[in-house]
């Protein structure tokens, strides 16, 4: 277990510096932020979309033993319906309640930062289709 976790961790720290900060400081954060705001209707339906995503990214981590193009896939599953139902949030098409400040925020937020990671996941779920499957730090 444990060498399958560093294996884990040496294919994540082998991707480009920018992909580990877009990840770590800027993707996770953003979408983990809905566990915060579970009083609102865009925090319930992102904080849906994480455990979907943690559900799904984490069996193929660790039966890839890295970060795998595969990962690409359920996000697509996710960050599509997710970035349909932002804009009728925010125009309170949806919900009971009116969108407070704090949800308009995330939500803005949450639409640029999943609508870029939606670009990079439908480039990696190609890629992985077309039999691109190698795992980075582990060639």
């Amino acid at each position: 277990m444990q060498a399958r976790m560093q294996d884990i961790w040496k294919s994540y720290r082998s991707l480009p510096t920018w992909v580990q900060i877009w990840v770590a400081l800027i993707l996770v954060p953003v979408n983990a932020a809905a566990f915060f705001l579970l009083d609102t209707w865009l925090g319930v339906a992102t904080a849906i979309a994480a455990i979907f995503v943690v559900l799904t990214n984490a069996p193929i981590m660790w039966v890839c033993r890295g970060m795998s193009r595969l990962m690409s896939v359920p996000h697509l599953f996710a960050w599509i319906p997710l970035q349909i139902l932002i804009p009728i949030r925010l125009a309170e098409m949806v919900g009971s309640r009116p969108v407070s400040d704090a949800e308009w925020a995330f939500g803005i937020a949450l639409f640029v930062i999943n609508g870029i990671s939606l670009v990079f996941d439908v480039i990696d779920s190609f890629r992985w289709l077309r039999g691109e499957r190698e795992v980075p730090g582990l060639e």
